[in-house]
């Protein structure tokens, strides 16, 4: 079959017979749709619990720890017994 007979068949096909859409389309898409936005809606709140878990266990961690301030010197002793000289 060449192209022009393919598309004269084609033509024939969709101009004898009406489009047939399942009845319920429509209702499935707007179920599936809505699923969707619901995973969706789900799992970013899910992402933003967890952000703010991090951030309050990162702000505890560093109140407790204090990484910015330098550990005490422990390779010198303390100089004791300088207040009577």
């Amino acid at each position: 079959m060449n192209r022009p007979a393919r598309e004269a068949a084609a033509r024939r096909i969709m101009e004898e017979s009406p489009p047939r859409v399942p009845p319920d389309l429509c209702a499935e898409a707007v179920r599936r749709g809505g699923r969707i936005l619901r995973r969706r809606r789900a799992a970013r709140r899910l992402l933003w619990l967890l952000l703010g878990a991090a951030a309050v266990a990162f702000t505890v961690w560093a109140l407790t720890a204090q990484p910015w301030v330098e550990p005490p010197s422990e390779t010198t002793p303390p100089v004791t017994g300088w207040e009577g000289w």
